[in-house]
């Protein structure tokens, strides 16, 4: 019996889900069985952190058992896996959704063209983007370089509906490899997969999108959707979320908590359209904003990154985002903003150092989202933050934080500390004991970070 195959990436889903679809309409039009495949490339397992590795884990286990026990994970290289998957089972078509990260374009590419040696053809279909990174333009025929066009233009583009899910899926029984252990980690992880996606989705739109254009930036509320995650492993799709929330605009939704939760998913597809069309964004500065000398190197640069990295540099709110991220794998979008400010201004440290612990802990960690945020702050990248914008750390605390606590909730040393008191304690009487005095002097670094910049425009 002829069989098609739906080789799964990043779209651990059934629901909206267009490559699906497609592959399971070829299997019925042949009178033939869908072979269900995910690939774990022992390349990738190596350099992905112990979070993102146990939370894929957990992931494939729920679609394993969405497919009635029948998806079959394979490890090994996608170049030989898949051919080798497809000879086995006869199979004259691999549907797959569109990779865009350099990576997976490059893996993709090579497997194309060895499937086709053979007359089997790899289909795309769709892609984890409700607009497909490289389909936008200016006027002028070139890729958008600041985020407010390129949202307009992605809006008056629109997407497709959701994708309807296939009712019965012919799904092929084939010898699978065991799932890995994932490597021990001490973070307590989100529960994964698409009915985990969906029930948080559900919450949110419930429960929090009314609040959202306000709440979004106070650490201390639970005041975001946490879809990032979700949304990085497929496990449900930007599509789906949209449709939901013009559905929730029509009941009664503030119309600004709408647009700003738009607005964040146009952020998440700019980005990857940035790396589609510079795909050496991913470890390069897209502009030069300080001479080289600016950076710190040597022991003392990597003694400043590793306080930063623990959770010790003795400014409450980084140390508490840093802990965070130790603590669950997961980081307030607000905070990032404020820790990779402190590493890149403060500390002095390049951006590309911070960026790889982060991916090296996050387990919504993405390489577009990752990277071009880094750049965003460290004002590298395009439509970034301004250079000479530097995040106050103690400023931030006070506004964001207003009661501390969100400090106090990661930073055990403070939590007898009362109210704002918590974002400055070397003010108070009694420092709090066991917790490290500021690294440096934010003011005195600021100005170096500003000094910089006006060298390198000079």
């Amino acid at each position: 019996m002829p069989a098609t195959v739906m080789w799964f990436r990043r779209d651990l889903r059934l629901s909206d889900n267009p490559a699906l679809l497609a592959a399971v309409e070829r299997a019925r039009a042949g009178d033939g069985e869908v072979v269900g495949l995910y690939v774990l490339d022992d390349a990738l397992w190596r350099r992905a952190g112990a979070n993102r590795l146990a939370y894929l884990v957990s992931s494939l286990s729920a679609l394993g058992e969405a497919c009635g026990g029948r998806l079959v994970v394979r490890r090994g290289d996608p170049r030989t896996v898949v051919p080798d998957v497809v000879r086995a089972v006869g199979a004259q078509e691999v549907h797959v959704a569109a990779s865009h990260e350099p990576r997976g374009r490059s893996r993709d590419d090579d497997v194309e063209a060895r499937l086709a040696a053979a007359g089997v053809a790899l289909v795309r279909t769709g892609s984890a983007y409700a607009v497909s990174p490289g389909r936008l333009r200016t006027g002028g025929g070139t890729p958008y370089q600041v985020f407010t066009p390129f949202r307009a233009a992605w809006l008056d583009h629109g997407w497709r509906a959701p994708a309807t899910r296939p009712r019965e899926i012919p799904w092929a029984e084939l010898p699978s490899d065991d799932l890995p252990a994932a490597p021990p980690t001490e973070a307590t992880l989100p529960r994964a997969g698409e009915e985990a996606a969906r029930r948080r989705w559900h919450d949110f739109v419930r429960d929090g999108l009314a609040g959202y254009a306000t709440d979004r930036d106070r650490p201390d509320l639970d005041g975001t959707s946490a879809m990032s995650v979700h949304l990085r492993w497929g496990e449900v799709h930007p599509r789906t979320l949209l449709a939901d929330l013009s559905t929730a605009g029509q009941d009664g939704v503030p119309g600004d908590a709408v647009t700003t939760f738009r607005s964040e998913l146009a952020w998440r597809e700019f980005h990857a359209d940035v790396l589609h069309h510079r795909p050496d964004a991913r470890t390069r500065s897209l502009r030069a904003v300080v001479p080289e000398d600016a950076w710190a190197d040597g022991a003392a640069a990597d003694d400043a990154f590793d306080a930063w990295a623990a959770g010790r540099t003795g400014y409450p709110l980084v140390d508490a985002g840093m802990r965070q991220l130790l603590a669950t794998g997961w980081m307030h979008n607000r905070v990032r903003m404020v820790v990779a400010s402190f590493l890149v201004k403060d500390l002095h440290v390049r951006w590309q150092r911070g960026a790889a612990h982060f991916m090296a802990h996050l387990v919504d960690g993405d390489v577009s989202q990752n990277q071009l945020n880094w750049q965003w702050v460290a004002g590298t990248g395009h439509d970034a933050a301004p250079y000479f914008r530097v995040f106050n750390p103690v400023t931030q605390g006070k506004k964001f934080d207003p009661d501390g606590v969100y400090v106090r909730r990661w930073v055990p040393e403070l939590r007898d500390v009362a109210g704002r008191a918590v974002h400055e304690p070397w003010r108070l009487a009694t420092p709090p004991a066991g917790y490290p005095a500021p690294l440096v002097d934010h003011a005195h670094e600021r100005r170096v970070a500003l000094d910089d910049f006006e060298r390198a425009r000079r």
